[in-house]
C-alpha cells in the first residue's frame, strides 16, 4: 500500500475509534438498567404501555398514555447529596407548581436508605395536576422519581409507578 493511502487508513481508523469511544461513553437504558459515566441503577417493572421519551434533565422518562401521565427518573451526584435534607430536596421539585396541597408525605426505606414519598395536588400553568414524587439520597447522589398526571381517580397508574420505584437499586458502574 502506498504511503499516502496508509495515512488515510490510519486517519480513518483513528476517527472511527474516536466515534466509537464517544458513542460508547454515552448513557444507555435497556428497559431496566441505566448506565452512564456517573450513575448506574436498576428500575422495577416498566409497564408495557409506558413509552420511553426524552425529557431534559431526566435520566429516564416515560409517557403513560392511558393515564396521560409523565414519569421521570433524575439523578445527580456531587450536589445536594450530603448536606441538604430530604424535605428541602422534595420542596425544590415543586417550585414551578402553584396552589400546592400535600395529600400524603412519608419517609420510607428505598434501596437501603431513607427516602421521602410525597403525593400532591397542584397546578402547573393553571392546569390541575396530581403528582407523586420520591426523593432518595445515596452515596453522594440524589435521585428524584416523578409522576405528573391530569387530575384523575386512577390508582393503577400510581401503583405501576410505585412498583417501578420500589424496584430501584444502585448498581456498580
Amino acid at each position: 500500500m502506498p504511503h499516502g493511502n496508509r495515512i488515510y487508513v490510519v486517519l480513518a481508523a483513528t476517527a472511527l475509534a474516536a466515534l466509537c469511544t464517544i458513542g460508547c461513553a454515552g448513557a444507555s437504558f435497556d428497559g431496566h438498567l441505566y448506565r452512564s459515566e456517573d450513575l448506574a441503577f436498576r428500575l422495577g417493572p416498566i409497564p408495557a404501555h409506558w413509552k420511553q421519551m426524552q425529557i431534559q434533565g431526566a435520566r429516564v422518562a416515560f409517557r403513560d398514555d392511558p393515564d396521560g401521565a409523565v414519569v421521570s427518573v433524575a439523578g445527580r451526584c456531587g450536589k445536594d447529596g450530603d448536606d441538604v435534607p430530604l424535605i428541602a430536596l422534595t420542596h425544590h421539585l415543586f417550585i414551578y407548581f402553584t396552589e400546592r396541597h400535600v395529600v400524603r408525605q412519608k419517609t420510607m426505606m428505598l434501596d437501603g436508605r431513607a427516602a421521602m414519598r410525597t403525593e400532591m395536588s397542584a397546578k402547573l400553568d393553571g392546569v390541575p395536576r396530581d403528582i407523586v414524587a420520591y426523593v432518595l439520597k445515596k452515596n453522594g447522589c440524589v435521585y428524584d422519581f416523578f409522576r405528573v398526571s391530569p387530575k384523575s381517580d386512577s390508582t393503577r397508574g400510581i401503583a405501576d409507578f410505585d412498583a417501578m420505584v420500589q424496584g430501584f437499586a444502585t448498581v456498580r458502574r
